[in-house]
């Protein structure tokens, strides 16, 4: 299994310079990632980077809290894909969700899919935040808001995507949603278990290893 197709390759670190986004988008084209997944202050720079090239262009929205207000998210959306992002990834409000107040959490999700259109929009969430019933009630939210993916957190929490996290959200979404399991994934093995069980992309650092046994 050629694992490099799979993974988005990120760089959020706040003190991120322009010369690490070069090295991220260069590294990205040499293995053959995916995508990179960066700040939106530096889409348009990744964009230039990635000219003619197969590897797409990935931005973060309200990150990585997630709690700020719903039109400053889409505006954000639009700004990033006006600078040339292929895909968002937008974090779900956590406390409108351990609120119940579904009604905003789709519409914040809903609000910023139809700003960015047909554009793939992965929705955030932080699962070692969150119980089993408020995982299964974030995705059948983004089931409802039109969202592609389901991506189970954002890094900057104490915890990350677990085989079993991953089955109990691919139990809720079945083929409705695709699934982006991000945290705690360091190699191609690790990558490839999740993979296994239905992931369809797997976000990676710079520490991740790449090789892999055949």
């Amino acid at each position: 299994m050629d694992v490099s197709k799979y993974i988005d390759y990120t760089l959020l670190n706040p003190t991120s310079t322009e010369r690490n986004i070069i090295d991220l988008c260069h590294a990205a084209k040499r293995n053959g990632f995916y995508s990179v997944c960066v700040s939106s202050s530096y889409v348009a720079l990744a964009k230039q980077l990635l000219e003619n090239t197969k590897v797409k262009v990935c931005s973060v929205i309200g990150f990585p809290l997630g709690s700020t207000a719903t039109a400053s998210k889409v505006y954000e959306a639009k700004q990033a894909i006006s600078d040339g992002a292929d895909e968002i990834d937008m974090v779900i409000n956590l406390g409108f969700l351990k609120s119940k107040n579904y009604v905003s959490v789709f519409k914040d999700i809903s609000d910023v899919k139809l700003a960015i259109g047909k554009k793939t929009l992965k929705v955030i969430l932080e699962v070692s935040e969150l119980n089993k019933n408020e995982i299964i009630k974030a995705c059948e939210i983004s089931l409802d808001a039109n969202a592609d993916f389901i991506k189970t957190s954002s890094g900057f929490s104490k915890g990350g995507a677990t085989l079993t996290v991953v089955k109990i959200i691919k139990k809720t979404v079945k083929d409705g949603l695709k699934i982006s399991a991000s945290g705690n994934i360091k190699d191609a093995e690790t990558a490839k278990k999740f993979i296994d069980i239905g992931v369809s992309r797997i976000t990676a650092s710079s520490d991740f290893k790449i090789k892999q046994s055949v």
